[in-house]
């Protein structure tokens, strides 16, 4: 479903990506390959994820088709919505309550609580992303959080990572993880530390190299719930 989005998004941004430096070599844009051919391979590949959740009871495949249309709206909204990083949030967190669905039959608040602070780490990851193409989309009339935050950018991304680690806590808690839970927790807050340091300086490439830090940030976390769940007595 991530590789679909990624070709629906990329057939949204055709006509945009060829003025932006980052990318205007895209396959799409470029014309590498036509805009059928990314038409094509989204739905192929939203169809067999769909064939994948089959052996799964019916509010999984229920929770699927709100998934499907996430993904499919997102790349849209840059066009009309301020903070459409929040739909991508949407979008990316919608496997958690699926995943409760398919073992539980039922989507409890923990569920809930893990996919509002991953809508929020969304936010944080994504408006870094956004903040290497800033001048770009201002000038072609489109809208990111990056520009609808302004100069409150770095503060927004930094209480949006400090509720995605709430989040994280509120829910270890719960469950009842072991203490050895918090050795990942501080790893993602040093991850999260280092990655408000690279956005404070506002360069593309510190941005840039920021947002594609945030696998070692979930990396961390879940290493800590690995070691919550395997050491809990």
């Amino acid at each position: 479903m991530r590789s679909a989005g990624c070709a629906i998004n990329d057939y949204a941004d055709r006509d945009f990506d060829k003025h932006v430096l980052r990318t205007q070599h895209r396959p799409l844009t470029s014309g590498k390959i036509s805009k059928y051919e990314a038409i094509a391979i989204a739905v192929i590949l939203a169809l067999i994820s769909f064939a994948l959740i089959q052996p799964f009871n019916g509010l999984t495949k229920q929770l699927s088709v709100v998934a499907v249309l996430l993904a499919a709206i997102y790349p849209f909204t840059k066009r009309f919505f301020s903070i459409p990083q929040a739909i991508l949030g949407l979008a990316f967190g919608f496997g958690i309550p699926m995943a409760f669905a398919a073992v539980q039959n039922q989507i409890p608040l923990e569920a809930w609580i893990l996919f509002v602070g991953n809508v929020f780490w969304a936010i944080a990851y994504d408006t870094a992303y956004a903040m290497v193409d800033r001048d770009d989309d201002l000038r072609l009339g489109l809208k990111t959080s990056a520009i609808t935050f302004g100069r409150l950018d770095v503060t927004v991304i930094s209480i949006c990572y400090g509720l995605l680690l709430v989040s994280q806590i509120w829910v270890a808690e719960m469950i009842q993880l072991s203490p050895w839970f918090y050795v990942g927790w501080f790893l993602a807050l040093g991850c999260a530390v280092y990655e408000l340091r690279l956005v404070a300086t506002r360069q593309r490439e510190a941005c840039f190299k920021a947002f594609l830090h945030n696998n070692w940030l979930g990396a961390a976390l879940f290493f800590g719930i690995v070691l919550g769940l395997a050491l809990r007595s």
